[in-house]
């Protein structure tokens, strides 16, 4: 299958979801097969939304949002030019996806598609849904795709290489059982924002967008925040009031209640605003609903620590205070070529 092929496929696809974002449907009424991934698409949105609680239609709508402004034809050919497909020898490429937000692995999947492999998904049973529907527009928009794209229940069998995500808990059972394959395996990381006091208005807005999207649960989630000494945290609740409305949501609520309950019992000091705690603390990953805060003497300090730390972080949100930086209310809209710990996949694929 030529890389043409694959590219023009996903291209299409962006095409199409972009379609079904803006509600322009009657553009793609005269081809079957968009026609009956769109007239389905809605119907698997609210399964997914049934089966996890956690994955709001909002959540999954912006997720798709999100991959229907990537899948544009220029970054797909920004992203692909760079490689070197010519020498690709075809694999199985086993994939163990994560479930805390809508799509969590759809990069991978088009990763290892892209790359010319066959690919074989095991999914996380709290995200089943969205994939095999989109699985089945590229098989009938590229019929080429219908022997390389292959979901298995149960343990991976029958592969060359795998690519595997979860916490650091199941990444120790990754290590054991995928070691004497080519593999990447994915471990708990977050991501931080530094903050000066100097932020605008806008920027402390868009943090908001970076703590609350998908309730905090992606590894792209905001969940610790550097501050100067005698920072002003009103500031802070002020810009991100507007997502007080995140309360509507039980679980949330509930994990809100019960967290700032345990600090309150064990004495420990914290600072909150009715929906969001803030909690001094040197770890990164924080519950739901708690922001953890840290502070810094120095930029340079911190700097250093990042550096040394950098294996629990994903990304930094700051007004490019610190290199690689990211502007504030991005985090949850990563291009293709914003690799998960910073381990480029599709060099990887393309090496095997």
């Amino acid at each position: 299958m030529k890389l043409e092929n694959r590219t023009n496929a996903f291209i299409t696809l962006g095409n199409v979801l972009r379609s079904f974002i803006t509600n322009t449907l009657e553009t793609y009424s005269s081809n079957d097969c968009e026609k009956h991934f769109l007239d389905n698409l809605e119907f698997q949105i609210n399964q997914a939304v049934h089966h996890n609680g956690w994955f709001t239609k909002e959540n999954v709508y912006f997720a798709l949002e999100t991959w229907a402004s990537v899948l544009s034809e220029s970054n797909i050919k920004k992203w692909t030019d760079t490689y070197d497909f010519s020498k690709v020898s075809q694999k199985t490429v086993g994939i163990v996806t994560a479930g805390n937000i809508p799509l969590v692995g759809f990069h991978d999947f088009i990763s290892v598609l892209m790359s010319g492999h066959t690919l074989l998904i095991k999914q996380s049973s709290n995200d089943q849904k969205l994939l095999p529907i989109i699985a089945d527009f590229l098989i009938c928009i590229e019929p080429q795709f219908k022997d390389l794209i292959l979901f298995q229940e149960g343990k991976l069998q029958k592969f060359d290489a795998v690519i595997a995500t979860g916490s650091n808990n199941t990444a120790r059972y990754f290590e054991h059982y995928f070691n004497k394959y080519p593999n990447i395996i994915r471990k708990n990381r977050n991501a931080i924002a530094v903050l000066t006091g100097n932020e605008t208005t806008k920027e402390m807005e868009a943090l908001g967008e970076d703590v609350f999207r998908y309730f905090g649960l992606g590894c792209r989630s905001v969940s610790k925040i550097f501050v100067p000494k005698d920072y002003d945290f009103d500031k802070l609740f002020k810009a991100v009031y507007k997502h007080k409305v995140i309360l509507e949501y039980e679980k949330y609520k509930n994990n809100y209640t019960y967290n700032k309950t345990v600090y309150l019992m064990s004495l420990m000091p914290l600072v909150e605003n009715g929906f969001l705690v803030l909690k001094e603390d040197p770890s990164y990953a924080s519950p739901i609903a708690t922001l953890f805060y840290e502070y810094y003497d120095s930029l340079e300090q911190l700097k250093n620590k990042i550096i040394l730390e950098q294996e629990q972080i994903q990304c930094v949100v700051s007004s490019n205070l610190t290199e690689d930086s990211i502007p504030f209310g991005t985090t949850q809209i990563p291009q293709l070529w914003d690799y998960a710990d910073g381990v480029d996949t599709l060099e990887f694929l393309l090496s095997l």
